[in-house]
């Protein structure tokens, strides 16, 4: 067995390092260009919780696809949507003190019963989403009533 010298030792050393530096820079980046294969809409209904966890007047976020949405309990049953924003695409929140859908970019304001604009820029009505209820679970899917 051939004996390694310290110099050797310390470039094995060094290029271990080293490539696990580059390791650890370059997975991100590839994996940034290469993202996991999300649907746009989900083909399948996706679980929102149970019914007994969602009381009147309030609201619960999920991903749905490669987007939120946001299901909502109001006085006219329930309610699902797309949570993107149809003015800039940011991330709507219902405000239970407001009884409203808020966009946060630019003061957009919606309508929780059908999605409609009360205020601000967006253009239209937020994306809505079906709502089914089976055996206590909520389910929402896409293609919501008109």
């Amino acid at each position: 067995m051939k004996k390694i010298s310290r110099k050797d030792f310390l470039n094995l050393v060094k290029g271990f390092f080293a490539t696990i530096g580059l390791g650890t820079i370059a997975v991100p980046i590839i994996a940034y260009f290469y993202p996991a294969n999300m649907e746009e809409t989900p083909s399948d209904p996706v679980s929102a919780g149970k019914i007994d966890d969602l009381p009147p007047g309030k609201s619960v976020s999920l991903q749905f696809g490669r987007y939120p949405a946001i299901v909502i309990n109001t006085t006219e049953g329930l309610k699902a949507y797309s949570a993107v924003c149809t003015h800039f695409a940011c991330i709507t929140q219902y405000d239970e003190e407001l009884g409203q859908i808020v966009c946060p970019c630019h003061d957009g304001f919606f309508d929780p019963t059908d999605g409609s604009v009360i205020s601000g820029p967006p253009p239209t009505s937020l994306e809505k989403l079906g709502v089914n209820i089976q055996d206590g679970t909520i389910y929402i899917s896409a293609g919501g009533e008109e």
